[in-house]
């Protein structure tokens, strides 16, 4: 039986048991293990790992381990020139799928113009599918459906209130540079396209109609939106998510 000991960094500890965080642990490994095997069987999904050490130098998810080992493994803030490439480089600008629990999460991103997919009726297969096929990052809090072999890029949202959820996805892929506010359509994620007034009359209120000039529309479920007074608030809430309000 292969012996080796491992010791997790920073917010990886999150998903160990209080006894063995922040320190060395070794742990017994079934022959021929990798270090993904053994990660991932110690409750870490592999999306949250960016570095690994094996005896101080730099290794991959398919380093099989030997006896007497010593792994060190670092989430993205950990990662330094020189570390082996884990996963292809994800997307750019980020795509996300979000599982089935993350409705409001999928809507303010798509606030903030990043391309979201969601339904309320998902279930991991379909995720960890989309996900590979697409290229997409899978935000999630279910650590099960991170560690799907199929999936390459995930995020695991620590928090469970929605506006932590934010902050943390914003600070992870620095989406305040790419953020293209109020581009997409809050209900199916696609495009919004400037339309003329008279094509889509008929689809607004009357008292829109006379009110406003400007009017867009979805480009895939042809959702008609407006600039009415919701828009200030849904700016001051982009606001808030990027990190800008004024003190």
């Amino acid at each position: 039986m292969v012996r080796a000991s491992f010791r997790f960094f920073a917010e990886l500890n999150d998903f160990l048991p209080p006894r063995e965080r922040g320190q060395r642990v070794g742990h017994a490994c079934p022959p021929d293990a990798s270090v993904k095997h053994m990660i991932e069987a110690l409750g870490v999904p592999h999306t949250e790992v960016q570095r690994i050490l094996v005896n101080g130098a730099a290794a991959g998810f398919g380093h099989r381990l030997q006896d007497g080992d010593e792994v060190a493994i670092y989430p993205a803030a950990g990662a330094e020139e020189g570390a082996v490439l884990l996963r292809p480089p994800q997307p750019d600008p980020p795509r996300f799928i979000a599982d089935a629990h993350l409705g409001q999460l999928a809507k303010y991103l798509r606030m903030l113009g990043f391309d979201v997919l969601y339904r309320n009726d998902y279930d991991d297969a379909e995720v960890a599918r989309i996900a590979a096929a697409d290229n997409r990052i899978v935000l999630s809090r279910d650590r099960d459906l991170l560690i799907r072999k199929e999936i390459l890029h995930g995020c695991y949202l620590h928090a469970v209130d929605t506006d932590a959820q934010i902050a943390e996805v914003v600070a992870r892929y620095r989406l305040a540079a790419s953020a293209r506010a109020l581009t997409r359509c809050l209900g199916c994620n696609g495009l919004l396209r400037k339309v003329e007034k008279d094509k889509v009359e008929h689809r607004v209120p009357a008292h829109s109609r006379s009110a406003h000039e400007r009017f867009f529309e979805c480009e895939a479920c042809l959702q008609v939106y407006w600039e009415g007074s919701h828009v200030a608030r849904m700016r001051r809430r982009v606001a808030a998510m990027l990190g800008e309000e004024k003190s």
